[in-house]
């Protein structure tokens, strides 16, 4: 089952983004090279992983853009088009703490309501880790570099800009607790 939700994954991503907005398809294919590598911490969930990674932003896509807040749009499109794996959906919603941003959006409590959190922190910190160390064009990089850049992108005083800074302490800590996890593993 896991290999062929990651190949639909892919399928559906690459359908969604590559035409219309290469460059976020070619982060979302590096964020999933990156939960690639989160295997060994993951057991289990690995292939859960790597398909909300490739699908995470997926609700930036033109033809899904509803409320204009991707997170949410993304879910809608995966659980209404796709009839998609619940916990994927909620991942997707809620991916590198959307609710921060949907609070800013007005949108916190719809999101809440259609796609609760997941109760499982070290699978929504490893989506978060992987998102957050993945540069707009797919490249490597740190959770500070990639902050930095979105302010730098959307300024500070933007949405995006005010929901970064918020997140900001969020998304270190979550970037750490996946880094000691990983450390923590037999090599």
């Amino acid at each position: 089952m896991t290999k062929m939700m990651l190949a639909w994954a892919n399928q559906v991503a690459e359908k969604e983004l590559s035409a219309p907005l290469p460059r976020r398809w070619a982060h979302s294919q590096g964020v999933a090279a990156r939960a690639s590598g989160l295997g060994r911490v993951l057991a289990g969930d690995a292939g859960l992983l790597s398909a909300a990674a490739v699908l995470h932003d997926v609700g930036y896509a033109p033809r899904l853009a509803e409320t204009g807040f991707h997170p949410l749009d993304g879910a809608r499109f995966l659980r209404d088009e796709h009839n998609a794996d619940e916990r994927l959906v909620r991942l997707v919603a809620n991916h590198s703490f959307a609710l921060l941003e949907a609070e800013e959006r007005g949108l916190r409590a719809a999101l809440e309501c259609e796609f609760p959190l997941l109760e499982e922190p070290l699978l929504v910190d490893a989506l978060v880790y992987c998102d957050m160390m993945t540069t707009p064009d797919g490249g490597r990089t740190t959770a500070e570099e990639r902050v930095a850049e979105i302010l730098g992108r959307y300024g500070d005083d933007s949405v995006v800009g005010r929901f970064i800074r918020r997140a900001a302490p969020e998304i270190f800590a979550a970037v750490g607790r996946v880094e000691a996890a990983l450390a923590a593993q037999p090599r």
